[in-house]
């Protein structure tokens, strides 16, 4: 019997990684990750559990790449699905849809995965998590052609998605997915149709009509559309005020407490 070669190899090592994260992206969406084990995952994925050292430092890692593999394959599919198109701003709308849905979807896998990020660990540059980047940044690209400069807007891009996604799972005060879709497509310059809408209508009336948010005034995004989002200044602003009525709160329970 002839020896395997290197490519047979590679590919039974690809597999074999494979399996590992899609076992672990199943068992942590369903019991969540403090109750999920290295040897649970191991048995699932029918591998040893030394298989895992072998491909990831540890289960925070390992859970990490699991999700940016997930990320990757639900917004390859989003954007390749039917009708396929290479127009740029349907490609960026499907893009939003497809993060923010999953984020719907999966939620206990995806608070996971958000509070992981925040860890000592921080973020891991995986080659799961950079076939994921490579992929927004080419709808950055397209969206924008020759306008945009992706090494700058595809990190905003990035971080304004893991907001929304956070504000969809913040325990005790999420917010409405659609609410949170109608400002990054008003921040883009989107059509509400564009995408996969939702049935609702959009919050506050069309796109066009939405007024900003809080007062902020208007300011323009990548392609020099009106964009609610903050400024740098407003939210400067919003923060000193909000500290200005936190320690006005303070006084007055201060005052309260020593009238008693």
């Amino acid at each position: 019997m002839s020896p395997r070669s290197a490519a047979v190899n590679e590919e039974l090592r690809r597999r074999s990684r494979e399996r590992l994260l899609d076992a672990a992206v199943t068992l942590v969406g369903e019991r969540g990750y403090e109750a999920t084990t290295l040897g649970d995952i191991a048995d699932l994925a029918g591998s040893a559990r030394g298989l895992i050292s072998y491909y990831f430092p540890g289960k925070r890692q390992l859970l990490q790449s699991a999700v940016h593999r997930l990320m990757h394959l639900t917004l390859e599919a989003g954007l390749e699905r039917e009708p396929r198109t290479d127009d740029g701003r349907e490609r960026l709308a499907r893009a939003i849809d497809s993060i923010l849905g999953l984020a719907q979807e999966r939620p206990v896998l995806m608070r996971t995965h958000m509070a992981g990020i925040l860890q000592a660990e921080g973020f891991v540059q995986c080659p799961e998590q950079q076939r994921l980047a490579e992929l927004l940044k080419d709808t950055v690209r397209r969206y924008g052609a020759e306008d945009v400069d992706v090494d700058v807007e595809y990190p905003l891009l990035r971080a304004l998605l893991m907001g929304a996604v956070v504000a969809v799972l913040l325990p005790g005060a999420p917010m409405p997915a659609g609410t949170l879709r109608a400002e990054l497509f008003q921040r883009y310059g989107l059509d509400w149709e564009s995408g996969f809408p939702p049935g609702e209508k959009p919050p506050g009336g069309h796109r066009s009509t939405l007024a900003p948010v809080g007062g902020a005034q208007p300011h323009t995004g990548a392609r020099g559309e009106p964009s609610t989002v903050p400024r740098p200044a407003d939210a400067r602003q919003a923060a000193q005020s909000a500290q200005s009525a936190q320690s006005a709160q303070s006084a007055q329970a201060a005052q309260a407490a020593q009238a008693k």
